[in-house]
């Protein structure tokens, strides 16, 4: 696990500053699993107060046997198709770098100037026109759904539509579209391969599970599939986690698709962009924060932190565990041993008592978490 919390980052924020957008985030961890992009998403999230917790679900890889990508272009000038869908930005400029190296650049340049091209989504679009070519649709929802229905319902049949993976087969909208009576010639640029190090993604599945992040991201489909197969046999705890505990954040809908398979309540922003995923972070979470008044004090819970009257106060995984149990229940006295089922497996009820202890240190207010004698604690109300 790769833990980047700024050092500079004060432990305890006035309520001004929690105000400001830098600190909107302020309390949470955020789990990425992206690769290509996580030090730039990191960075967002980072600089709105989060503690991030980097753990790449997958990596690119470029096709090291590139034969079959060369025997799909040469389909393509052999019988230049009539539709081009272009998915990815990545994956546009991998594929007119490789026919440079096979000197196809200007043969495939003139194919795909003859085709109508399909971008989907703003960075498609972009290295569509980066490379001199005009695109000559685009869906609003970045969907295959929308591609599909767009094609099918100006007619493919009989016509050769080249599709570029997005870094695996997809058979489902291959079929789709060979079921309106296209050809398809599909272009492998690169595939998804499991990360260098899988720890940090196993790990960031512990801490799905306990609950020990606030949200994940996630900026592609794969990696969505991918850290579900990290759960192994943990994958029903993990789902239940993201229906009911951790917010599951993705960048778009087609990202969003294997989530909302299973049932999990997805945030996903109006626009496919890094920015708009964090500002959707930023307007979700709190959304998610308890807030109490106790004893003449304001009191909400964080994911690791409680902002009191204002100010960021930062807890330990266990006190904190004791605070979201006492605030559940505010004016209930919760017994050692149901406070016991808060905290990590294998603590006892001395361990209730330490967290206890270290939680009114951190809270430092005197009177919110009482002692009832032979019974146990509260919060009063």
């Amino acid at each position: 696990m790769i833990d980047r919390t700024p050092g500079a980052r004060r432990a305890v924020l006035t309520a001004a500053a929690l105000a400001e957008p830098a600190a909107s985030l302020s309390g949470y961890t955020v789990g990425v699993t992206a690769d290509r992009r996580k030090d730039e998403l990191s960075t967002l999230l980072e600089a709105r107060g989060a503690r991030v917790v980097v753990a790449p679900a997958l990596r690119i890889v470029p096709i090291s046997d590139d034969a079959e990508l060369r025997a799909a272009t040469r389909s393509c000038l052999d019988s230049p198709p009539d539709i081009v869908l272009v998915n990815t930005g990545i994956g546009m400029r991998g594929w007119l770098e490789a026919a440079e190296g096979w000197g196809l650049a200007e043969p495939l340049h003139a194919v795909l100037s003859g085709a109508y091209l399909v971008a989907r989504g703003p960075k498609a679009k972009a290295a569509v026109r980066s490379a001199g070519l005009r695109d000559d649709w685009s869906p609003d929802g970045e969907g295959y759904e929308e591609v599909v229905e767009h094609l099918t319902a100006r007619g493919i049949d009989g016509r050769i539509v080249a599709m570029q993976l997005h870094g695996e087969s997809q058979p489902e909208y291959t079929e789709a579209l060979e079921s309106a009576g296209a050809h398809v010639i599909e272009l492998p640029v690169y595939r998804w391969a499991p990360p260098t190090d899988p720890a940090p993604l196993h790990r960031l599945v512990d801490l799905i599970i306990a609950r020990l992040v606030d949200a994940v991201t996630f900026t592609s489909a794969a990696a969505v599939q991918a850290v579900l197969r990290a759960a192994g046999t943990g994958a029903d705890a993990l789902l239940d986690a993201l229906r009911d505990d951790v917010l599951a954040a993705c960048v778009g809908p087609v990202t969003s698709a294997p989530l909302r398979r299973h049932g999990i309540p997805v945030a996903v922003p109006g626009r496919a962009r890094l920015n708009s995923l964090v500002r959707t972070i930023v307007d979700e979470l709190p959304k998610r924060a308890v807030t109490l008044q106790v004893s003449g004090h304001s009191l909400t819970l964080r994911g690791h932190a409680a902002i009191v009257d204002g100010e960021l106060r930062p807890l330990a995984p266990a006190p904190m565990a004791v605070l979201r149990a006492l605030a559940g229940s505010p004016g209930r006295v919760l017994s050692r041993a149901a406070l016991l089922q808060a905290l990590p497996r294998g603590a006892d009820e001395h361990a209730v008592e330490m967290a206890v202890a270290r939680l009114r240190a951190g809270l430092a207010l005197p009177g919110v978490v009482q002692t009832v004698v032979k019974r146990g604690y509260r919060i009063p109300t």
